[in-house]
């Protein structure tokens, strides 16, 4: 394996950027022992003595918001959670001081002494508060000031900025308004992380996460608006006020080093495609391996690591640390492709706009994935698992959450989650080796024959319920509309979520603009991937030298021999074709290789992106084209 891989995977320690105030609480549990709890704390302060830096690590609490611990219900209350949860800007030595405060009082057990904590000056947010949207509206100043035209008081940024601690209340600024979060603080499921944006423009942070960028979410926090912000040329202190682009570097401080052939289609979250020449082998090497990432890469410690399930029938305090799952449950290993919903998105693109990452066809690779089989965890947490070959079978269970530690959450329906023949897996390893963070560590949900949305990375809470996961990727992207649907007219209300995969090929080699000739048996070379949802198996590859207009097969050259309905393993394929029969299809001395695959139920691609097309630029599989240059010998 690359020496690089062993960059991606960190030692189990807290980093000095960890974020302390919710990495103890987001994994504590009865079997914490109070020199767990001492450790963490130790390394803690030791670390901020040294340093002011921190990053997004854990992790959204829904249930911390009441104790009844149900699912949230409002996804637009929660995309606004999520969206001022990824903000950062350092404040200064506010942070530590919080720090302290929260642990002393979270955590009476533990003395100054013990802990060598400063001075505290400032309080801690009550967590066991139940307050509501309906009674967090601010207060402002009472003090005179300008009145802007809409009858709001106007604040200078010089003004906002020195309200940037829990003392002084937390101000930030967004667009043209000034709000005030302070009382939001105490119930913001990602705890302190939303204490880092503390008297700065948040507008920065929304252009880099979409997750919080809709109507409903900037209504919301017109809630806590109390007041405009100062026009910049009138504003004698804005020069004064540091660059907030610095807060950005802070909220990726923590990501891990990545693989310089990887093709970077957003550096922040990190989004990058596997090159085509790293999907040429059966199986994907893990730093070759794509990044799909929503948000930025947290640093779990792996000792403090709790797998929180709840459910009907399952014991409150039920949760299993890594050592557990490992010891506790049969290990398996699979291997599975996972795809990205967009991938290919720049072919439709090129065709007609699409909103999105401009994937190409890397954003998909092959793995071995080892862990325990979530029906067997399920079942060990007491949940009943169901008889799917009863006439009359019902389930009042119908979906399993998976909430990952960094905010991300999906769901997949009950019948996938459970079946013996479904081989959804609590993975751990990944190619013989442990998950590098990139890819989930510690513990990553994989979901085969399903888009990778669903196999949620840092998986740390799996919630078993009548209904889908209410977080913003479940409930607002993922999901197809007809080719006539806009941006503005898609109701995703409306639409279903993307679960199985729609079959998919795409040429590998030659690449568009390519130089091509005869090999030694004068024959031209053409290489790829096919790879169908559902655990359905590749039948055929068709590849074509004139646009689709005649067709040679294509050898299936690799793949996982499994059995019916359970191929979760993409197929490699190569044609070798005559060179004069593709000479005879050369046009001045071009030539447009098209491929397209049949699965074990006889889907076929379309043709072209019309039929398929949608806004989102998302399933997109139409006939694989590339145009080479072809040289006769």
């Amino acid at each position: 394996m690359n020496t690089s891989l062993a960059c991606s995977i960190q030692k189990a320690t807290l980093s000095t950027s960890s974020t302390p105030g919710k990495t103890l609480p987001n994994w504590q549990s009865s079997s914490t022992t109070a020199l767990d709890r001492q450790k963490l704390i130790d390394a803690v302060y030791s670390r901020h003595k040294n340093s002011r830096a921190y990053s997004s690590a854990p992790a959204v609490e829904a249930d911390s918001l009441s104790s009844t611990k149900k699912p949230l219900k409002n996804t637009n209350q929660l995309n606004l959670w999520l969206g001022l949860g990824v903000l950062a800007l350092a404040v200064g030595t506010m942070g530590v001081s919080w720090v302290d405060s929260y642990f002393e009082k979270k955590y009476p057990i533990l003395s100054k002494s013990s802990t060598k904590t400063s001075q505290h000056v400032a309080a801690a947010p009550d967590t066991s508060s139940k307050s509501t949207l309906t009674d967090l509206t601010p207060q402002p100043s009472t003090t005179e000031r300008a009145i802007s035209a809409s009858g709001r008081p106007i604040y200078s940024r010089g003004e906002v900025a020195q309200h940037n601690s829990l003392e002084t209340g937390i101000w930030v600024t967004y667009v043209d308004g000034v709000y005030d979060i302070s009382k939001f603080v105490t119930i913001h499921p990602g705890g302190e992380r939303i204490l880092l944006a503390a008297g700065h423009a948040i507008d920065p942070f929304w252009a880099v996460f979409s997750v919080h960028a809709t109507p409903e979410t900037r209504e919301l926090l017109e809630n806590y608006r109390i007041g405009d912000l100062m026009p910049r040329a009138e504003d004698s202190t804005a020069q004064d006020i540091e660059s907030h682009s610095k807060g950005i570097e802070l909220l990726f401080i923590n990501e891990p080093e990545r693989h310089p052939s990887l093709q970077v289609r957003s550096a922040r979250p990190c989004n990058a495609e596997a090159h085509p020449d790293s999907l040429a082998t059966f199986v994907t090497p893990n730093e070759l391996f794509f990044v799909r990432n929503h948000l930025p890469v947290p640093n779990v410690d792996p000792e403090l690591f709790r797998l929180q399930i709840e459910g009907p029938g399952i014991p409150d305090d039920y949760s299993l640390s890594i050592d557990e799952l490992k010891t506790k449950f049969t290990h398996v290993s699979e291997t599975v492709t996972l795809q990205c919903a967009g991938n290919r998105r720049k072919e439709m693109h090129d065709v007609r706009p699409v909103k999105g990452l401009q994937w190409q066809g890397g954003a998909i690779s092959n793995t071995v994935w080892t862990g325990v089989r979530l029906r067997d965890v399920l079942a060990d947490a007491g949940y009943q698992l169901p008889d799917f070959t009863l006439p009359n079978y019902a389930e009042d269970i119908t979906h399993v959450q998976f909430d990952g530690v960094e905010g991300y959450g999906a769901s997949i329906p009950i019948e996938k989650a459970v079946d013996p023949r479904g081989d959804v897996l609590l993975a751990f390893e990944m190619n013989g080796e442990p998950i590098p963070r990139d890819h989930g560590f510690p513990l990553r949900a994989v979901v085969p024959g399903h888009v990778a949305a669903r196999s949620v990375k840092w998986v740390g809470k799996i919630t078993l319920s009548d209904e889908e996961s209410q977080s913003h990727w479940q409930q607002h992207d993922y999901k197809g509309f007809s080719p006539s649907s806009t941006l503005e007219t898609s109701d995703y209300s409306k639409s279903n979520s993307i679960q199985e995969l729609p079959i998919q090929s795409a040429i590998l080699y030659p690449r568009a603009g390519d130089e091509i000739c005869a090999n030694d048996d004068d024959e031209v070379i053409v290489k790829g991937y096919a790879l169908s949802g559902g655990g359905r198996h590749i039948y055929r590859v068709d590849v074509s030298a004139d646009d689709g207009k005649t067709w040679r097969d294509a050898e299936l050259v690799q793949m996982d021999k499994k059995p019916y309905g359970r191929q979760w393993a993409w197929t490699q394929w190569e044609a070798k074709l005559p060179a004069e029969w593709v000479s005879e299809r050369a046009q001045e001395g071009k030539v447009t290789f098209v491929c397209k695959a049949i699965d074990s139920s006889y889907n076929s691609q379309p043709e072209t992106f019309e039929s398929i097309y949608n806004a989102r630029g998302v399933l997109v599989g139409a006939w694989s084209r590339v145009q080479a240059n072809f040289k006769s010998k």
